[in-house]
């Protein structure tokens, strides 16, 4: 019997696995939390100016109009569905998700209170197959439906029956950090986490790093991480050093 895995991580769904369901068919079904502390929520999302965003997927339920996120790469559109997710699972509700890197076939369970499609603007001909015939299903049962990718639904390049079904409800664009609101995020995850960043560590970070949430995480974690193995407190120097052994590692492994 196969086995589908679910990984949440501050907003990155590649960096961490609360736990494993098993399924007999070839469904995505999120299982509850079991890391709850690491889950992304509505709480740990910096805004800025998304309050409206944040304001519709609370508001799901069975029944509600779809909602579509759109929005550059790292501006946080995961993060609110899966803190979505999480809200109508603590309600006892069950949630199907399916992405740019699941297979079809993508089989709806009439139980689910919430059907998520994410990254759509990356979907092959199949995944629009499928998620086309999910909406279809998921609208047939009263499921709520919300969806996200990189465009607004006219300007993808997918089917155009799919691209309807996209724009029926409300469409949201979702508008990446500020400046000021990158830094109290790093602050935010840092405290979460017991480090200290002084300011020029986080100065370094966005003079060094694409200036989008999850690519900052990803840095933090990585500063963190070596932070760890070298046993020394986060400065300047230290991250520097980071840097210069990954730069080393990339050019090993390009000559290799």
């Amino acid at each position: 019997m196969p086995t589908t895995t679910l990984p949440w991580r501050n907003g990155c769904p590649k960096c961490a696995v609360p736990g494993e369901v098993p399924v007999s068919r070839p469904m995505r079904q999120l299982p509850l939390p079991i890391a709850a502390s690491n889950a992304p929520t509505f709480a740990t999302f910096l805004r800025g100016g998304n309050d409206m965003a944040v304001a519709h997927l609370r508001e799901l339920r069975p029944g509600s109009a779809p909602v579509y996120l759109w929005g550059p790469q790292g501006c946080g559109k995961t993060h609110l569905l899966q803190a979505a997710s999480g809200e109508i699972q603590a309600r006892g509700g069950r949630v199907g998700w399916f992405g740019a890197t699941d297979t079809p076939p993508w089989d709806v369970d009439p139980n689910w209170s919430l059907l998520v499609l994410d990254n759509c603007d990356a979907f092959n001909q199949a995944q629009q197959h499928a998620a086309f015939a999910g909406f279809v299903e998921a609208s047939t049962h009263g499921i709520a439906v919300a969806c996200a990718g990189r465009l607004p639904p006219v300007d993808l390049a997918l089917r155009e029956d799919l691209r309807s079904r996209l724009g029926w409800g409300h469409v949201l664009g979702v508008v990446p950090l500020s400046e000021v609101a990158a830094r109290a995020a790093l602050r935010q995850e840092a405290d979460r986490r017991g480090l200290f960043l002084s300011d020029e560590v986080i100065d370094h970070l966005l003079n060094r790093f694409a200036r989008d949430l999850k690519n900052l995480m990803i840095q933090l974690d990585r500063l963190d991480q070596f932070s760890l193995v070298q046993k020394r407190a986060i400065t300047v120097p230290l991250l520097r050093q980071m840097l210069a052994e990954l730069q080393d590692e990339a050019a090993m492994d390009a000559g290799a």
